[in-house]
């Protein structure tokens, strides 16, 4: 499962950082917010690299590495049987939290609650984006796979109950 969760959360991740940039390029021409350079800079504090004006490759270097390797973890949901539009929910949150994580460790950004509205409202669409786009993928892969884990225990009985235990190790370890 793991194998597959990469390869296909590398994809899915690919994806979703794809058509965030698309949807962050149409909503730039729409209001004429500047490219961030955020990625950038925080590439350069995370690799020592020179920091002041960090050139194109590293801001597209951060942006879409972050995309690609966060998305092997929403691949990971979807291989487990977290599919569909509450796991890419969860997921928003995933990425907004890796973004703020690697921002704020850095000292280059500054918590979400001190933004201005707009700022965040903006981060948290784009971010919802990325995040539904790589769980479409993510999902669709997985489902080639068959059902996760925890859709075959839901089958046994829908809902959480108390008297229905886990699969036993053969049957889960056969997703």
């Amino acid at each position: 499962m793991l194998k597959r969760a990469v390869w296909q959360g590398l994809v899915a991740g690919l994806t979703g950082a794809l058509v965030m940039t698309a949807a962050e390029k149409l909503e730039q021409r729409v209001t004429g917010r500047p490219d961030s350079y955020v990625p950038a800079q925080v590439l350069a504090r995370l690799t020592g690299l020179p920091e002041g004006r960090q050139p194109r490759w590293q801001n597209l270097t951060m942006h879409y590495g972050q995309g690609v390797l966060v998305g092997v973890l929403r691949s990971v949901m979807a291989q487990a049987g977290l599919r569909g539009v509450w796991a890419s929910t969860m997921f928003t949150a995933l990425r907004l939290s890796n973004d703020q994580i690697l921002e704020n460790a850095t000292g280059v950004g500054a918590p979400p609650l001190t933004w201005p509205r707009p700022e965040l409202l903006i981060d948290i669409v784009h971010k919802s984006v990325y995040a539904f786009a790589t769980g479409v993928v993510a999902d669709a892969l997985a489902a080639r796979d068959g059902a996760g884990p925890g859709q075959r225990h839901a089958a046994l009985r829908p809902g959480r109950h108390a008297d229905v235990g886990p699969l036993d190790r053969v049957a889960a370890r056969r997703a």
